[in-house]
């Protein structure tokens, strides 16, 4: 339950290094990048069972200086039922907190998105995958490899933070 976790705020270099560990599908960010970053902790083990890294949106038509996104999600296996749902809704109110007026993030079609319904966020668009990647390196400097999830159709979720 959620009842057993508490927020930490945490480097994005930490964060990235419990995403490398534990998460199913996706590597660190490029560069740590990201604005922050907070941890939950079991307050029963105090240890840390899960990461958000929060930064602008991925999508440049997105960026517009009061949405942010939740790059990366990572939850350790055997956390207490709950653990994700909490961290994205106490990303939504830190936000919020900073004048932030919406957030987003996004799902593999594979996923259910209950933890984003837990938190009380809505399923807005389906993305298609995109393949420019290659286009983007070239015109950032930034080398990236074309991992099969960039192949795979994507949700995007949104919390607009009234």
């Amino acid at each position: 339950m959620a009842k057993s976790l508490r927020t930490k705020p945490t480097t994005i270099k930490k964060a990235n290094q419990f995403v490398e560990e534990f998460h199913r599908h996706h590597r660190p960010t490029t560069r740590n990048s990201g604005k922050w970053a907070i941890s939950a902790i079991d307050i029963k083990s105090n240890k840390v069972v899960g990461v958000a890294i929060v930064g602008n949106p991925v999508s440049a038509t997105l960026m517009d200086g009061y949405t942010l996104e939740i790059t990366r999600l990572c939850i350790a296996e055997n956390s207490p039922k709950g653990t994700a749902s909490f961290l994205i809704s106490n990303c939504s109110k830190i936000w919020k907190l900073m004048g932030g007026n919406k957030m987003i993030t996004y799902t593999l079609c594979s996923e259910s998105g209950a933890s984003m319904k837990g938190a009380g966020w809505e399923k807005v668009a389906e993305v298609k995958p995109h393949n420019n990647w290659k286009n983007k390196s070239k015109m950032d400097g930034l080398s990236r490899d074309l991992l099969e999830i960039y192949k795979i159709k994507k949700f995007r979720w949104e919390s607009v933070l009234n």
